[in-house]
């Protein structure tokens, strides 16, 4: 069986999604960000990055009502692992109703314990973490917490893919990673910045003959 036939099962539809989910976007604004799921072109611009013969284990902060999950899942190795770390209840019982995928592992916590929550479930480090949840609004120590966890659990070669709304993570990520490679989505509601994260300068991931990107380097923000 091959990534390509591996489909998980899904047994939500697009209703009822967008009603959940701007159901909780009024409820917590600040945690998500955005009243509707992220668009098709972002989760394209985002997973593209993605090594997905290397992939072996995949983080995804924040997945919300699963837009970015599912088509994680239906790229991924079929021995390969998909941990989700959400900390809003109503998605974490939605994702576990409605994915059946045994390779998913949908955890209700917080992306600061990334670490101790791989490890629990025996995988080690991660090759890529997949995040959109808003840096900006959180406490400072919060974020520090999730970035510098975020950098520890990557493996070597591994790479911390961020989409955001605004440019106003980019010092923070700066102050984390050598090397961050920036993005900008406008087919999205609303339009979103892509940042791509690396441990190391000579990795840029599966995208790296698609043309320059706007790079910047620890000290610099440009």
């Amino acid at each position: 069986m091959t990534p390509s036939t591996l489909v998980p099962k899904q047994n939500g539809n697009r209703s009822e999604q967008i009603i959940l989910f701007g159901r909780n976007f009024v409820k917590h604004p600040r945690m998500l960000g955005s009243l509707i799921p992220s668009s098709r072109f972002l989760v394209d611009r985002v997973l593209r990055q993605v090594d997905w013969a290397r992939a072996k284990t995949i983080v995804e902060y924040g997945p919300g009502v699963g837009t970015i999950t599912g088509d994680i899942l239906r790229r991924l190795r079929p021995d390969a692992s998909l941990v989700t770390i959400e900390m809003n209840r109503d998605f974490v019982r939605y994702l576990r109703r409605t994915v059946g995928d045994r390779r998913l592992h949908v955890v209700e916590g917080s992306a600061a314990d990334v670490q101790e929550i791989l490890r629990e479930r025996g995988l080690g480090q991660a090759d890529y973490v997949i995040s959109g949840i808003p840096y900006s609004t959180m406490p400072p120590d919060v974020r520090e917490a999730i970035l510098r966890a975020t950098h520890d659990v990557l493996q070597p070669q591994g790479a911390f893919l961020v989409y955001q709304f605004t440019r106003a993570v980019l010092p923070y990520l700066l102050e984390t990673f050598p090397l961050v490679d920036q993005e900008f989505e406008p087919r999205n509601i609303m339009p979103a910045r892509l940042f791509f994260c690396r441990l190391h300068p000579e990795r840029r991931g599966a995208s790296r003959k698609r043309g320059p990107k706007k790079r910047a380097r620890a000290g610099s923000e440009r």
